[in-house]
């Protein structure tokens, strides 16, 4: 089945979408550059359900990813869509450990969408700003002092408990 005829199925929910794209992923049937080549071409919510299918087929197996895809949800960090943006954060937290000296414009495109009004997008980010904390490189002289001060002015708990939780394991 093609990605298009995926997004054609009326028989298949939004989740549905989601598994089946992200299962072609996993099993190889579909290729990631023919995911990300189609979510260009498609409007905010296909756009973003492409990118969710990713990060369903990255935190099984983020192995799949390569450096065409970091770049991708990096670049989509800057989109005006907010679920465009917390998915793609999603996708960079299950991949960052796999690019971990490649991850300096991803860092700084995250930091911009830190202070987001959209609770889901700042929980989103700040799992993937954590990730990258956790992985104990050069990136952290910059970012352990950033995500302090998120964290002392982060209202929402649950985006305040992912900030510490990272500062916490790094700092052991």
């Amino acid at each position: 089945m093609t990605i298009e005829q995926v997004f054609q199925d009326k028989t298949l929910k939004a989740k549905g979408i989601v598994s089946t794209i992200g299962e072609g992923l996993i099993n190889g049937e579909l290729p990631l550059e023919v995911v990300m080549a189609y979510a260009e071409k498609q409007k905010a919510t296909d756009k973003a359900t492409c990118i969710e299918a990713i990060e369903y087929a990255t935190k099984k197996i983020p192995t799949i990813a390569n450096e065409s895809l970091l770049d991708y949800v990096t670049q989509a960090l800057t989109d005006d869509a907010p679920r465009v943006k917390w998915e793609s954060a999603k996708v960079i937290g299950n991949i960052a450990k796999l690019f971990a000296t490649q991850l300096d414009k991803t860092i700084e495109n995250l930091l911009l969408n830190a202070k987001h009004p959209g609770t889901v997008v700042r929980w989103a980010i700040a799992y993937a700003l954590s990730e990258i904390l956790k992985l104990k490189r050069e990136h952290n002289k910059i970012l352990l002092p950033k995500l302090g001060i998120l964290c002392e002015t982060e209202e929402d708990n649950g985006v305040k408990k992912k900030y510490l939780d990272a500062i916490k394991k790094v700092k052991k």
